[in-house]
């Protein structure tokens, strides 16, 4: 994580934007009234608002916990995928 300044971001939006894309780093752009951004890249947002979805309610949580429970215990049965 790095953090810069809206001056710094701005003078150097290229590499800062580069950074988030290539390098998955998230940027926080520290702003002079206190009220700081956050930037990172597509992706990674899109798979927190994933992982806040399937956790969303109490019935998902515990299939999800139960199904990685099984995984860990190697209660699991590997399959090939169909490919057409």
């Amino acid at each position: 994580m790095k953090v810069v300044n809206y001056t710094e971001f701005r003078n150097n939006l290229s590499e800062n934007l580069n950074e988030v894309n290539d390098d998955g780093d998230i940027v926080i752009v520290s702003r002079s009234k206190g009220k700081n951004v956050v930037v990172m890249s597509l992706e990674e947002y899109n798979s927190i608002q994933e992982t806040l979805h399937l956790t969303s309610t109490k019935a998902n949580r515990k299939q999800l916990d139960i199904a990685v429970e099984e995984m860990n215990k190697g209660q699991f049965v590997k399959r090939k995928l169909i490919e057409k």
